[in-house]
């Protein structure tokens, strides 16, 4: 069983019923500037550190026009931050906002987090989004994961017995991050009877240092230990999942810092890695009814499998919609922009290190040194309609060069 200690759950209606008591703090009047880096874009999501803050809580953005935007402040791993999501983000003139207490509205209306045993689910809207699950096998994994129109858009295999999705693969659970040689051990498949084995590594988690919810994100901060056939800690990691509540698409951050706490760690060169989803059988390109893969260079299909590309996006047929799945890549991360383990069959995995697999004239393996660590960034954008409708060039834009923005208080 992994150590789950007491959450610090920030709940926005407690605090925005504190902000009404009108503390000292709340007494300056708080303006939000925000510049676009570039093009006009659509719905974007921002997050932004604050050294001058406002008391954590729920609020609205109030523009000289149009509708006040979500607004949150929270704290995460000992920094605060503000998040909010606006329908437009202009390129070339800058908007000033004043940041409001948000009136008393339902939990519902935003991101909730729900304990279920050792799992945890994030609801949106009041709804289903994903689950993380932490006892259930060798690694975590995330199941479902549900599309922005209600249906999951993962393979149900082999979580469900009655699912119609292909039966292969049983490893590769909705969603993952792990790797296939690690130290020499493989964490990326498993023995398929669960037995012991000198081969097969496990990941355990072992805490929960945050869980926030609100009007406008939801964050869950675990770490989890890899241990070896032996019980022995190979490395650990952290990682950060950040759920916003969007109008449009159902978008997700997924944040790992992987750490060599037990010694050197080497990532081997293999294509069996490494944040990846399984996606629903139907949407595969294999299954020839209309899936399709596509890189930002416009490789599609087949022609993508190994090939280095800020984002890919996964699109196809799940009960007579065009759904897709897109990952994004930011520059920050580990290897940007990393290479794809991405199949006609249905698995999607950005994976770095598979370099040889992936037809590269050298090896991809890479030593961690002792007491370091690397850092590994993603986007996730479930999106109704293909890939230029979902605008998934734009939506890359504001994830790799977001927003400038500046708090002040008068």
């Amino acid at each position: 069983m992994p150590v789950l200690p007491r959450i610090t759950r920030i709940r926005w209606l407690s605090w925005t019923f504190l902000l009404l008591l009108a503390s000292p703090a709340w007494a300056d009047t708080w303006r939000v500037r925000i510049q676009g880096q570039g093009p006009d874009l659509g719905e974007t999501p921002v997050i932004v550190p604050l050294k001058n803050a406002p008391p954590a809580g729920a609020y609205e953005l109030r523009p000289a026009q149009d509708a006040a935007a979500r607004a949150q402040v929270f704290v995460d791993n000992g920094t605060t931050y503000l998040a909010t999501v606006l329908d437009r983000v202009n390129g070339s003139v800058p908007e000033t906002f004043t940041l409001q207490p948000l009136a008393t509205k339902s939990e519902k209306d935003g991101v909730s987090l729900r304990r279920d045993g050792a799992n945890i689910a994030i609801e949106i809207g009041g709804k289903p989004f994903i689950t993380e699950r932490v006892n259930d096998g060798p690694k975590p994994y995330y199941y479902p994961v549900i599309g922005p129109t209600g249906t999951p858009i993962t393979r149900g295999y082999p979580m469900e017995p009655g699912a119609t999705d292909d039966k292969d693969h049983p490893h590769q659970r909705s969603m993952w991050f792990t790797h296939g040689n690690v130290n020499g051990f493989d964490f990326w498949a498993s023995d398929p009877l669960n037995k012991p084995s000198p081969k097969y590594g496990t990941i355990k988690e072992t805490a929960r240092t945050t869980a926030v919810e609100g009007p406008v994100v939801g964050v869950v901060r675990t770490t989890d230990d890899w241990l070896g056939p032996d019980g022995k800690k190979v490395c650990e990691d952290e990682r950060v999942l950040t759920v916003y509540k969007t109008r449009t698409h159902r978008v997700f951050d997924f944040d790992v810092a992987v750490k060599a706490t037990a010694g050197p760690v080497t990532f081997g060169d293999t294509k069996e890695g490494m944040f990846g989803l399984r996606i629903a059988s139907t949407m595969d390109v294999k299954a020839k009814k209309g899936g399709k893969i596509t890189n930002a260079e416009g490789i599609t299909d087949v022609a993508a499998w190994g090939k280095a590309s800020p984002w890919v996006d996964y699109t196809g047929p799940v009960e007579g919609e065009t759904l897709g799945v897109a990952i994004l890549n930011h520059p920050e991360s580990f290897r940007y922009p990393t290479t794809w383990h991405v199949r006609d069959y249905g698995l999607f995995a950005a994976n770095p290190f598979g370099w040889h697999d992936f037809g590269l004239k050298k090896s991809g393996e890479h030593t961690v040194p002792a007491g370091e660590s690397i850092r590994f960034r993603y986007r996730v954008i479930l999106h109704s309609g293909d890939t230029d409708s979902a605008r998934v060039p734009q939506a890359f834009e504001s994830y790799a060069k977001p927003p400038r923005v500046e708090v002040t208080s008068e």
